[in-house]
């Protein structure tokens, strides 16, 4: 089922550990005789991440590793049927503040994978929260073999990672056998309001990575051609301004190198991509 983006209420991307070389260095913002792009005011009406905003502030700052992967986590999920007591996979965590979000809101069971973050780090991290029996860390490379049974995930999400391995037609039939039947895989990644030729990328005032980025449309196509999920609720997100602006107060060096111009021109060519399936 996919659903017109204007029937939509509004409602939350960051990234894992290589976000940073996207969302900063790998798109360089440059001036010139162009000037800068107009900034593209995002609509936040009926927009609900009330949670993140509640949250410690010097916390998420630390744990940030690009635009903030809790409230996009947070707008994600509000499109998820989760339930207490739930098992999710959370591919490409990061950090772990999707992870917390899934455990401490919605009281599931999380399994918080990463390639790049040391889960002994990650483990400490949850454990200062009282997550140690609810979040569990692991290292995974998506990629490979996975090591977990048939069925184990009531569902699988995956925030601001999947585009840099998942942009292909063998992804989604190698991670669904982890999720139940009926189960969910849920997806936010950063992309582009429509797909650019060589051309227009070329006119652009800044570089855009070799990273799989790609519009809306360009995502479901790939998704459709799995014949063992259903698409479920496809959209344009809400909250690309909001989770930069969070990022941009971080301490973070690649946080301080994306200046308020980067942001307006980011803003205006760039989107987040929620994709949703239900196996079958």
């Amino acid at each position: 089922m996919e659903i017109d983006l204007t029937s939509m209420p509004p409602t939350k991307l960051e990234a894992t550990p290589t976000s940073p070389a996207f969302w900063s260095a790998g798109i360089r913002y440059a001036r010139s005789e162009r000037g800068t792009a107009p900034v593209f005011r995002m609509g936040t009406d009926n927009m609900e991440t009330s949670f993140t905003d509640n949250y410690d502030k010097s916390f998420l700052l630390d744990t940030m590793m690009g635009p903030n992967a809790m409230r996009v986590t947070e707008e994600l999920a509000s499109f998820l049927p989760i339930e207490e007591g739930m098992r999710i996979l959370d591919l490409g965590c990061g950090m772990g503040i999707s992870s917390i979000l899934l455990a401490q809101k919605y009281k599931a069971t999380v399994f918080a994978a990463d390639l790049l973050v040391s889960p002994t780090n990650n483990y400490k991290r949850f454990a200062s929260l009282g997550l140690a029996d609810r979040v569990f860390p692991i290292f995974m490379d998506a990629t490979k073999p996975l090591p977990f049974a048939a069925e184990y995930f009531d569902m699988l999400i995956c925030v601001g990672s999947f585009h840099y391995f998942g942009a292909n037609k063998e992804m989604l039939p190698h991670l669904l056998p982890c999720v139940k039947r009926g189960g969910h895989i849920g997806v936010a990644v950063p992309g582009l309001k429509c797909d650019l030729s060589d051309d227009a990328k070329e006119k652009l005032p800044f570089d855009i990575p070799n990273v799989g980025l790609y519009s809306l449309s360009w995502w479901q196509d790939l998704w459709r051609m799995e014949g063992a999920i259903r698409l479920g609720i496809c959209r344009e997100m809400r909250c690309v301004r909001e989770a930069w602006e969070d990022w941009l107060t971080s301490q973070s060096p690649f946080a301080q190198q994306a200046v308020p111009e980067m942001l307006a021109s980011v803003v205006k060519y760039f989107n987040l991509v929620q994709m949703i399936g239900q196996k079958i």
